[in-house]
């Protein structure tokens, strides 16, 4: 396997209401690929996926009504300790809610994190010992 990630794609309760929060409220790059079952936005290096969340689960064999933490988190670095309040501000103002807010971190960063409306988690930090781009 090649050390690459192509697509993150998220189950969604509501594809409408998660097609809004990335597109409109985040303005992320809505992809011309994106239907009315799926919505694909691009991001540098991958793509982010909305599916809704049975149809993902069917997809994928599991079960659809998982529920709590999922064991992992999406991540936003950014280039400065102020674009962590300013993405966490664009979250909340698009309809997300702040699970941690902006902060020193132990490892000498800052960062806070936001849930999408579907309860994903992101982390928003500055990391002043590296950039990943």
């Amino acid at each position: 396997m090649e050390a690459r990630i192509s697509l993150i794609t998220l189950g969604v309760a509501d594809l409408e209401r998660a097609r809004r929060f990335y597109a409109e409220g985040l303005k992320l790059p809505l992809q011309a690929e994106s239907t009315p079952e799926v919505a694909f936005f691009g991001l540098q290096g991958l793509w982010l996926g909305l599916y809704p969340r049975a149809a993902l689960a069917a997809d994928a064999h599991l079960d659809p009504a998982g529920s709590g933490f999922g064991g992992i988190t999406l991540a936003h670095n950014v280039r400065t300790r102020d674009e962590v309040f300013s993405v966490l501000a664009e979250a909340m103002a698009a309809g997300g809610s702040i699970l941690k807010p902006a902060g020193q971190t132990d490892w000498g960063g800052f960062s806070g994190y936001f849930a999408d409306p579907d309860g994903y988690p992101w982390e928003v930090a500055w990391n002043p010992h590296f950039w990943i781009e």
